[in-house]
């Protein structure tokens, strides 16, 4: 055998055995609905994915929560990008385990009154109205109420309960319409509140502020061998630039501008399992120890 012969009989061994190697993967996103906004938004990060891994990703829509942890129990969806809370449910229906933590700078909810409001400590919400964002939410609903907790204030029984979203829930306490608003304290620090300019500095005051949330993450379903799970975790970590830079591609994910990818196990989540406990979902807690 010539020495061409042997090498391109070598070249063509190795490209069936890459070929052969490499997987498809179906990805999906909690909070983004459909596929165009997946492409739009996610798009790049798949891409650069594709470049650290040698895999193929393709992306898997759902509308909810709920959907994905049934896509990753019928082990039609493998990897799904969630935040905490989300985490908590899929994983006590499904067992998906945290794969890569997508770090958050500044990531803590807080409890916001008017100056003028006469609440001076977390007791005087006791009988007055609080909005919150959407129920489940980590920032917007179960870290505020965890902080309210906290203090000694019930937040199932000793306050009054709204749901509504970030910008309405800041016109409903600068009018007085509710007594406090618990929120992801940069979203509406850098978003309703810097864009009103109706009201002075130091109209609103925060209450108190929770400490740094754990990360929202990528997670992968239980049925995928830990071996390509942790092939696609190391491939991520090693090209975390390029990855990074991909996710920050797209404006709508300006909330991770600053981030770090790292590695994550299940226990970092155990403080969101009581903060369910608290809201009043015991059945996403299995946090023993208490």
């Amino acid at each position: 055998m010539s020495f061409r012969t042997l090498f391109l009989t070598t070249a063509a061994s190795a490209v069936l055995a890459t070929a052969a190697a490499a997987e498809t993967w179906q990805l999906a996103v909690t909070d983004v609905e459909g596929l165009e906004r997946l492409q739009t938004e996610w798009g790049a990060f798949k891409e650069a994915l594709e470049t650290a891994t040698g895999d193929t990703f393709e992306f898997f829509p759902v509308n909810s929560r709920t959907a994905a942890a049934e896509a990753l129990r019928g082990e039609t969806v493998d990897f799904v990008i969630s935040g905490p809370a989300e985490y908590i449910v899929i994983n006590t229906l499904t067992d998906a385990a945290p794969l890569i933590g997508l770090g958050r700078p500044d990531y803590h909810c807080a409890i916001v009154v008017r100056a003028d409001s006469g609440i001076n400590a977390m007791s005087d919400l006791v009988g007055k109205t609080v909005a919150f964002g959407d129920i489940g939410s980590t920032s917007n609903m179960l870290c505020p109420m965890q902080l309210v907790a906290d203090f000694g204030v019930d937040p199932i029984d000793d306050i009054e309960k709204v749901h509504t979203s970030r910008n309405i829930a800041h016109e409903a306490l600068k009018n007085g319409e509710v007594d406090a608003i618990g929120t992801n304290a940069t979203s509406w620090m850098e978003g309703p509140r810097a864009a009103d300019d109706s009201v002075p500095y130091g109209f609103f005051k925060m209450l108190g502020r929770s400490g740094d949330l754990p990360n929202d993450m990528i997670m992968v379903g239980s049925h995928v061998p830990e071996e390509a799970a942790a092939s696609v975790r190391d491939a991520i970590l090693e090209n975390k630039d390029m990855i990074i830079e991909a996710i920050l591609t797209h404006e709508e994910n300006e909330k991770y501008r600053g981030m770090d990818l790292v590695p994550i196990d299940d226990s970092a989540y155990d403080v969101v399992r009581s903060m369910y406990t608290n809201a009043g979902f015991p059945q996403f807690d299995n946090f023993i120890g208490e």
